[in-house]
């Protein structure tokens, strides 16, 4: 009998990496999915077959999913274009959107590939008012613009409905992961939230806003990504969520993790689209990014109570506390010099122990 193959796309980013830290850590052959010429491919494991190509591209495609006779194949699709503007953008709708549709036409060309596990966004789920607990549904289009609310959503929500109705009309086998935000070490690109803590570290941010975020561990969101592979079931969603946090409770548990500044204050969400308003109306004047985006308040201001408990149930997904994820994250940007200081300033020290020589150079 041949060996299971793992096509991992997306796997020089955030949590594509990860995914295939977990599965090499178990011992499984993982083939990557890497964009030509992409400098991020030196943080794939270097166990990793890597395959370049474009989920836009066919051909490419089509030499990724070849694997030897009397193998199988299982596909972790976490490629994406990732924004945070709200806009409309047609090459996001391309990767997003036409690239999943790619990879489910390879999925069921190939009878060789026994799953897709597909991984979508929270933001993809039609927001329910606040105080209610968003979970899984199986409907996702029409796109309601006022309840899955910017291009990016929109884009996951449209390629979520393309695997699901694939699963219904064609008989792929695939599930679709629901992670909410992303947090942790390792993030080399710094995406948006790894942008947020280092601001705060770095004493950039004298001013925050109420409202909350949903964060996961990248590490608990790669272990999930994995149970949908080995147990998730076929034409199923299942959220990769945590428990809420405002910023306020993470400003705290930074400074608790490095030492770092804490803001000021903290705008009321009412006060804070007022600020944001203003900011991006004298951002179009000066060309200048704004400090703060109405989108940026939204996102804090929005639902985000999601019910994880069928993920904990069917695929042994948990979290860890936020405190120990903060941590970690501290600690690597830290020691990888995302973090500045002034001379004569006192230096953070992590708790838990940890030597300053192991974080300062």
């Amino acid at each position: 009998m041949g060996k299971t193959v793992y096509l991992v796309t997306g796997a020089a980013g955030f949590l594509g990496s990860h995914v295939c830290d977990e599965l090499l850590e178990r011992g499984d052959h993982v083939r990557a999915l890497v964009l030509p010429g992409d400098k991020s491919v030196k943080y794939v494991p270097k166990e990793v077959e890597i395959s370049e190509g474009d989920l836009c591209d066919v051909e490419s495609l089509e030499r990724f999913f070849t694997i030897p006779e009397g193998d199988s194949s299982i596909v972790i699709h976490c490629a994406s274009m990732v924004t945070t503007n709200p806009d409309y953008n047609q090459k996001l709708m391309d990767v997003n959107v036409g690239g999943t549709q790619n990879m489910i036409d390879m999925c069921l060309k190939h009878p060789e590939c026994r799953k897709m596990v597909y991984v979508s966004s929270t933001g993809a789920i039609p927001e329910l008012p606040k105080g209610t607990p968003i979970r899984e549904t199986h409907q996702f289009t029409p796109v309601d613009e006022s309840r899955q609310v910017g291009c990016y959503s929109q884009s996951k929500a449209l390629a979520t409905q393309a695997v699901l109705d694939a699963f219904r009309e064609r008989g792929l086998k695939a599930c679709v992961v629901h992670p909410s935000g992303i947090l942790g070490p390792k993030d080399y690109a710094v995406g948006e939230t790894t942008g947020t803590v280092i601001k705060i570290m770095n004493g950039k941010m004298p001013i925050g806003m109420g409202g909350s975020f949903n964060l996961c561990d990248v590490r608990d969101l790669a272990h999930g990504c994995i149970g949908a592979a080995d147990k998730g079931r076929d034409g199923e969603c299942y959220i990769l969520g945590n428990k809420e946090v405002t910023l306020k409770e993470m400003c705290r548990m930074l400074h608790e993790a490095s030492g770092c500044k804490t803001p000021y204050f903290y705008l009321p969400i009412r006060l804070a689209y007022i600020l944001a308003g203003y900011m991006e109306r004298r951002a179009r004047k000066t060309g200048e990014k704004p400090l703060m985006t109405d989108f940026a308040v939204y996102n804090l201001a929005r639902n985000n109570q999601f019910d994880y408990s069928k993920a904990e149930k069917e695929l042994g997904y948990h979290t860890r506390p936020y405190e120990e994820t903060l941590r970690d994250e501290a600690r690597w940007l830290m020691r990888e010099g995302y973090i500045e200081y002034r001379r004569n300033e006192k230096r953070a020290v992590p708790k838990q122990g940890i030597q300053t020589k192991e974080i300062f150079h």
